[in-house]
């Protein structure tokens, strides 16, 4: 397998990535066979998953125009994944010019492509970082170079929660983050949940298999749980919905069935 210009050497291009998949269901261009067929896979069990995705997106893009008619102007992105076109920063900065944004993330393309996205911008930067260890992102130098922790930040924690398990204790990280957080800062998050697929259980755990055997394992929590990552915030209306219910650009109705699938929420700290 020949390998492009914008993948590490660092990498291994035989063993799919999460973010890469996200970005081939999103119809990005950088992603691997190998990728593509993991994929595949698992739309074989849950064939809406690329609206998900969208949903997903649309929902974080009105996250951070809220945020910024909020005032805030301040964004750390962690599980970014691979920037596609109306990523956070492009978003960010239409909504509030001069928005200071971090990226972070653990995958080596999605840090190459974004630091390749990135050149030029000196409001914006990105961290090789894992949620899972809080204050190594904190403490990073482009997060000290660009965020200040004594103005509020809106952390976005979109579709990646559901990629840290129970043992690694996401719930103690989000608290991390939270408690480093200035007043008036939000939260912005999806998560995945059987609740609301329009497929049985049994069938969207087909999908779910599948991230497993890529070792990427994929944790369906319900709504009480992923209500525990709010402790601390104020939620703002209409709460912890459905993506398509979150403050929606166009009638929720129209919206494809899949769309409904996991939660969004965007919380405020006191």
């Amino acid at each position: 397998m020949e390998r492009p210009a914008w993948a590490p050497r660092s990498i291994d291009i035989s063993v799919p990535s999460v973010s890469r998949i996200y970005d081939y269901y999103l119809g990005g261009s950088h992603n691997f066979e190998v990728d593509r067929e993991a994929a595949r896979k698992a739309m074989e069990f849950m064939p809406g998953l690329p609206k998900i995705m969208q949903a997903n997106r649309a929902f974080m893009r009105r996250a951070v125009r809220f945020a910024a008619d909020e005032g805030i102007t301040q964004f750390l992105d962690i599980g970014s994944g691979i920037p596609t076109f109306g990523n956070v920063h492009e978003v960010a900065e239409s909504a509030s010019p001069g928005a200071h944004v971090v990226y972070v993330d653990h995958d080596p393309v999605a840090v190459a492509h974004s630091q390749a996205v990135l050149e030029g911008h000196d409001t914006a930067g990105v961290v090789a970082a894992d949620l899972r260890k809080p204050q190594e992102i904190l403490a990073s130098a482009e997060v000290d170079r660009l965020i200040d922790l004594n103005r509020p930040v809106a952390l976005l924690l979109v579709a990646i929660l559901h990629f840290v398990e129970d043992e690694d204790d996401p719930y103690e990280a989000v608290a991390r983050l939270r408690d480093a957080l200035a007043p008036g800062s939000l939260l912005i998050l999806t998560h995945a949940s059987y609740e609301g697929i329009p497929l049985s259980p049994e069938r969207a755990a087909g999908t779910v298999d599948v991230y497993k055997d890529i070792r990427n394992p994929l944790i369906m929590r319900s709504r009480e749980e992923i209500a525990r990552f709010f402790e601390g915030y104020d939620m703002v209306e209409p709460g912890l919905v459905p993506m398509p219910h979150w403050r929606p650009d166009a009638a929720p109705e129209d919206e494809d069935p899949y769309a409904f699938s996991g939660f969004a929420g965007v919380g405020r700290t006191a």
